[in-house]
């Protein structure tokens, strides 16, 4: 049996868009507007869910952006936040972005992390994580987040990471409701 190979991908619109150094995103909320704009990408261009994410250094530049892959590239493990942590470490050639904690980078989401996404941010070593649209929200347009601890803050502050919700969540829910107006898939 040949064994299939996985390669992370970004959509063509998304690399055009790196091709040119972008300036420092100092603030969460500048940060937050580049990952809803990803988000809004994606769908307007059809190649995934209404998720954006990036992982920024300690100087708001971006490390590595994310969008939701999971039906452009038929896996379910690709999700924005998977995507930019993944890029992010293999772009700094290490699993854990904070080299043991000496290096502090922010994790930017359109939304509140699901189940597996909450699971592997501590891993990634991102040391602060702010996020848009909220978990009900999510939901509300029918998305399926998973089984989460409440508060699920409380496990990520408990491991020193810091986390800041609600950063533009207006925008962000109106990223969902286009999908969800559009027949976007739901899954």
């Amino acid at each position: 049996m040949e064994l299939p190979t996985l390669e992370i991908r970004l959509p063509d619109w998304l690399e055009a868009r790196m091709a040119h150094d972008l300036p420092p995103m100092p603030g969460a909320r500048e940060q937050m507007r580049f990952a809803i704009a990803l988000a809004r990408d994606n769908v307007n261009q059809g190649t995934g869910g209404p998720f954006g994410a990036a992982v920024f250094d300690a100087q708001g530049r971006l490390v590595a952006p994310g969008v939701n892959l999971v039906l452009h590239l038929n896996c379910a493990l690709l999700h924005a936040e998977m995507v930019a942590m993944a890029l992010a470490q293999r772009r700094l050639g290490r699993h854990d972005l904070s080299d043991g904690g000496r290096l502090q980078y922010t994790l930017v989401s359109s939304a509140e992390p699901c189940a597996m996404c909450l699971g592997a941010i501590p891993w990634s070593g991102v040391t602060r994580f702010v996020c848009g649209a909220r978990d009900g929200d999510v939901r509300r347009i029918g998305f399926d987040e998973g089984t989460k601890p409440r508060p699920w803050t409380h496990g990520l502050t408990r491991r020193g990471i810091q986390v800041e919700r609600d950063v533009l969540r207006d925008s962000a829910q109106e990223v969902l409701q286009a999908y969800a107006d559009s027949g976007g898939a739901i899954y």
